[in-house]
């Protein structure tokens, strides 16, 4: 089949890379979003995808808007059996569908109908599912709503982060992708309607949906320490006494402590452990954390440097001046 593979994100990048690979299949073309300024100096970022293809001899297109006049031209004349999308970033309109000649096919990482939209990954994990996966399925015009091709499960552990999912879900999604060539090649491949009813969303995430609220239960705070672990990150504010000032302090990492009752967002020291937030339910044990202004430490680092961290605040909230809101 002659291949066309759209998509932007890292977790594609295996999958391409065994389509370039394929003796059996052609990659005619690998369409990717614009490069875009990124940081704090806005250099412009080059997609994974990008850097795969641009120095190979497969067409390589970034249309700023793929239902564009000139986009669906060039994906035309490009002549594709088969369009491969994953993690694009932009829904393709009828007229790109209409192109192929078998299928167009997209790859998401969830177990669909659970957890269409931009971030499966993260929203698995923070949920406490116990599974995700790789959907292949038709595309239509919603959001990942088509007919599904096949799955392919995979246990989510409770070591998991957003990063080390996304890492083992973009090892299977090649041999998922294989598998329903294979049965599209013999007229075997199934459709199966999505029960739109079970349907559940992830949707894009922002820094902000990383602040902690710590009159949540402490386990659902640890998934999603874990969940948007590398990206937005968990965050909450802690005072600073010495400089009269709110300070961020990310975490990435803590363990739950069971059966133990410090008030919401009370910060104190016990013997195993050198810093713990009272939550709702039980309470969570600080581990690999950065202070604002503060590199990448261990909680015993941080806490060594800065004792008052560990020093239980009246009104009983961490780090906050006397009278102040307690929560953040």
């Amino acid at each position: 089949m002659r291949v066309v593979f759209i998509g932007t994100g890292e977790i594609g990048v295996p999958t391409l890379r065994m389509l370039q690979r394929s003796r059996e299949h052609e990659l005619v073309g690998v369409i990717t979003q614009p490069d875009k300024p990124a940081g704090r100096d806005q250099r412009l970022r080059v997609s994974s995808i990008k850097l795969l293809v641009k120095d190979t001899a497969v067409p390589l297109l970034q249309p700023r808007r793929i239902r564009s006049e000139e986009a669906i031209a060039a994906i035309r004349a490009l002549a594709p059996d088969l369009i491969v999308v994953m993690a694009y970033g932009q829904i393709l309109p009828r007229s790109v569908l209409n192109i192929v000649r078998m299928a167009c096919l997209n790859l998401h990482a969830s177990l669909l109908p659970r957890w269409r939209g931009a971030a499966p990954i993260q929203a698995a994990i923070a949920a406490g599912d116990r599974t995700t996966g790789m959907t292949v399925i038709y595309m239509d015009e919603g959001l990942d709503t088509g007919d599904i091709l096949l799955k392919y499960e995979t246990p989510i552990e409770p070591t998991d982060t957003a990063a080390s999912l996304h890492a083992r879900l973009a090892k299977i999604a090649p041999d998922a992708l294989t598998e329903a060539m294979a049965q599209l090649k013999e007229n075997c491949a199934p459709r199966i309607a999505q029960e739109s009813a079970l349907a559940t969303y992830a949707p894009k995430l922002e820094r902000e949906h990383g602040r902690i609220n710590w009159n949540e239960a402490a386990e659902v705070i640890e998934r999603k320490i874990r969940a948007f672990n590398p990206w937005p990150g968990v965050f909450t504010q802690v005072w600073d006494p010495r400089h009269n000032r709110n300070r961020a302090l990310k975490i990435f990492a803590a363990t739950v402590i069971d059966n133990i009752a410090i008030k919401p967002g009370t910060a104190i020291a016990l013997p195993k452990h050198a810093l713990v937030f009272g939550t709702e339910k039980d309470a969570l044990a600080l581990m690999d954390v950065q202070l604002e202004g503060s590199r990448r430490m261990t909680v015993d680092e941080l806490v060594r440097g800065h004792p008052w961290l560990a020093q239980k605040s009246s009104p009983g909230i961490a780090g906050f001046r006397r009278g102040e809101h307690g929560v953040s």
